[in-house]
């Protein structure tokens, strides 16, 4: 029997505000642990909760970025469970009315071969509500210490509807799901910090039944490549447990991304379980339309549609465009360097970021925010090698120049002497007349049609003039002699 894979999951992202939830203590990451806390947050006899309405903006973002109904009313519940790094002994949460409902994740399906777009997909959501997060337990030798300075974050739980159907697709959700978060400053989802936490729902079926079968939650996923192997591991177990004649078991399971094994935790819990019941503190919050509109007047263009516009606007292939556009301060860096470069350049600029820029970058462990090459630089060097006055050999030497002290292509090629000469255009003819004539193969074919056949011809030219023959010269001559 055949059987397919089920798969749904929940995701929580840290919202990125200057104070937590539901006090103005500040929300961080790295202080000394217990520091970020204070009344409210320590669940201290008589203090009250009062709302967040930076929290609320960003959840209402989030929702609109991804097409969810902004509900016009959402309340808040208590979800009641004991554990030490929750000093309520309950969690702010929201359960029947939720403040986003429905909508979906774009993601991009692998494609048939390398660097080839792939189909696109729409994951759809359940729900997205607001809560807020509790603390964190350092286990240390014999002792279980609790730091307090994360809980009470404003935390956002993204649920989407079981309809994954295998580990990549789970990839590529999480990694859409994750720009757009960034994309629209929600969070920096920096999962090392614990900004993005996610549990998969997975239960296997027999293909043709509609059923879902028993679920397994799988936690302690803390990297989108864990979530993709754990996900991975838990199918291929739960069809060895099947094929044996074996009992899927509802329960929660630890995941070791390190060994790629998991062990059971607990049986998991329902909804009941949580005695889940509105909150007496806490009043509903009406979202007008005007609140929507002003919300919906700050979300960004998003990955895809980037990708869709640099496309049509740029002409870029899908090898560049599948680069920048998941990188916000990269796509928005490619668009200022073709902007100074000018028409019929943008591919060019492209190459050079995508290729040299992102490199050095790598190989230096920096950040494109500390890169000493602007983007006028890169317009200036493509600028330079367009008009012939620098040869693409040579322009790579300048590049490392550039990356390493700032300072403008042209500066350099002035002061190392590195301008290409003058091409001689009877020897420049010559050459192109002797490639012409021992390759009747690519003038045939570029003389019907195929235009890349004349690269074809320009690998002998650049061999005869050792690499130093103006490139665009050499195109523009080639054509004029392939007309006659």
């Amino acid at each position: 029997m055949k059987y397919e894979a089920v798969i749904g999951l929940e995701v929580h992202v840290q919202i990125k505000t200057h104070s937590k939830m539901f006090t103005r203590v500040a929300a961080g990451y790295g202080q000394p642990a217990n520091t970020l806390t204070d009344p409210v947050v320590l669940a201290l006899p008589g203090v009250l909760p009062v709302m967040n309405k930076a929290a609320l903006d960003a959840i209402i973002k989030a929702g609109l970025l991804l097409g969810c109904d902004i509900a016009p009313v959402c309340k808040w519940d208590r979800k009641n469970y004991f554990y030490p790094d929750s000093p309520k002994n309950y969690q702010i949460s929201q359960f029947d009315q939720p403040i986003c409902l429905n909508g979906s994740v774009e993601i991009e399906l692998p494609g048939a071969a390398r660097n080839i777009q792939g189909e696109h997909k729409k994951i759809a959501l359940t729900r997205i509500h607001l809560e807020e997060d509790v603390g964190k337990l350092n286990h240390e030798a014999f002792d279980s210490l609790v730091d307090y300075n994360r809980a009470g974050t404003p935390l956002m739980e993204i649920v989407s509807e079981p309809v994954i159907k295998s580990a990549e697709e789970a990839y590529a959700y999480l990694t859409s799901l994750r720009a757009t978060m960034i994309y629209g400053g929600i969070s920096d989802c920096d999962m090392e910090k614990g900004q993005l936490r996610c549990d998969a729902n997975i239960s296997i079926r027999p293909v043709g039944e509609t059923k879902l079968g028993t679920k397994v939650e799988l936690k302690n996923l803390n990297s989108i490549s864990y979530v993709r192997d754990g996900i991975a591991h838990e199918i291929q177990r739960q069809l060895a447990v099947t094929q044996a004649g074996g009992t899927i078991v509802q329960e929660t399971r630890d995941y070791d991304g390190e060994a790629g094994v998991s062990q059971s935790l607990r049986s998991k819990e329902m909804a009941h379980d949580y005695r889940y019941f509105p909150d007496p503190d806490l009043m509903p919050v009406k979202v007008d339309a005007a609140w929507k509109a002003r919300i919906q007047a700050e979300c960004p263009e998003l990955p895809f549609a980037k990708q869709t516009r640099f496309f049509t606007q740029y002409s870029l292939p899908y090898t560049l465009t599948s680069v920048l556009v998941w990188d916000r301060t990269l796509a928005d860096y490619f668009e200022e360097a073709a902007k100074f470069a000018g028409p019929g350049k943008a591919q060019a600029v492209g190459n050079w970021i995508v290729n040299d820029l992102q490199r050095e970058l790598g190989a230096a462990k920096l950040d494109l925010a500390v890169s000493k090459v602007r983007p006028q630089h890169i317009a200036d060097l493509v600028t330079l090698i367009d008009a012939g006055t620098l040869l693409n050999n040579t322009a790579k030497e300048v590049f490392i120049e550039m990356f390493a002290t700032g300072e403008p292509p042209a500066s350099i090629v002035a002061r190392k002497g590195l301008a290409a000469a003058p091409t001689d255009t009877a020897e420049l003819e010559g050459w192109c007349r002797d490639a012409i004539a021992a390759n009747a193969k690519s003038v045939a074919e570029f003389k019907a049609g195929k235009e890349s056949a004349i690269n074809g011809l320009k690998g002998p030219i650049m061999k005869a003039s050792k690499g130093k023959a103006n490139p665009k010269l050499v195109d523009e001559t080639l054509r004029r002699l392939l007309a006659e």
